[in-house]
């Protein structure tokens, strides 16, 4: 029997790019993005029968209740939920941040995800047999901000708290909870790495980058261990990008 995914923020990006190579791999996978059209964009030239694309907003506790009940209606299982779906607020001083937009991060990118692990909990719990497993996508934010990112970073950090408590609850029920945090993996939104970001010291430099594939291969590792057995914290970044030293 093919396993059963589902992928948040599957309409672009990683999200698109891991979601197309556990179809590959032979997954049923459940689609989940705020754009239906960027889904079935994902989706395009795999059979339906194995790829659902569900519009949704995962800040919203309905709609990703209907998220869950649909991919467990259609596959009747939950074997891997990858937690990926994020957001960024503009890049402005702490002080001038927008209450709107601190909460608009939060909701997106530390609520959605415990919305989307309370639901995978309760199927793969009552699910025979028993568990899964959960990848979060916690990001080098989770451990290192960037200059003036407070809203991002602080969700970042979250998520692994997020990890944290929602392997060690989850043990009882054979469900394995992980975290994937990624260091300039070349997608649209971190094309302007190879422009010139800002650093700590004030500057502005380009940044090295690495493949999305690497960031899937990494993701399909994590997958594809036995549930006795777990990646809790992963880290892949390009190699030479600002992180490790001092600069």
């Amino acid at each position: 029997m093919p396993k059963t995914a589902l992928v948040t923020g599957a309409g672009s990006g990683i999200g698109r790019a891991v979601a197309q190579a556990l179809l590959q791999q032979g997954y049923n996978v459940a689609l989940a993005g705020r754009r239906l059209d960027a889904l079935k964009e994902t989706a395009a030239g795999f059979a339906s029968a194995r790829a659902l694309c569900v519009a949704t907003d995962v800040a919203d506790p309905a709609q990703v209740v209907a998220l869950f009940d649909a991919c467990a209606t259609k596959f009747g299982r939950l074997d891997l939920l990858f937690n990926n779906a994020g957001a960024g607020a503009p890049a402005i001083p702490l002080e001038d941040l927008a209450t709107e937009d601190w909460l608009r991060v939060v909701a997106t990118n530390l609520t959605g995800p415990f919305l989307c692990t309370q639901q995978a909990f309760r199927i793969m719990k009552a699910q025979t047999p028993q568990g899964g497993r959960i990848i979060n996508n916690g990001s080098i934010s989770a451990t290192a901000p960037r200059p003036n990112s407070v809203a991002y970073t602080s969700t970042k950090h979250a998520i692994t708290g997020l990890t944290k408590s929602s392997s060690l609850d989850g043990r009882k029920y054979n469900i394995a909870v992980g975290q994937i945090d990624i260091g300039n993996a070349l997608t649209d939104m971190a094309r302007a790495m190879t422009q010139g970001v800002p650093q700590a010291d004030g500057s502005v430099r380009i940044e090295p980058t690495m493949d999305v594939s690497n960031v899937v291969k990494t993701v399909l590792y994590m997958a594809d261990l036995p549930l006795d057995a777990n990646a809790l914290f992963v880290t892949v970044m390009a190699t030479t990008m600002p992180f490790v030293g001092r600069g």
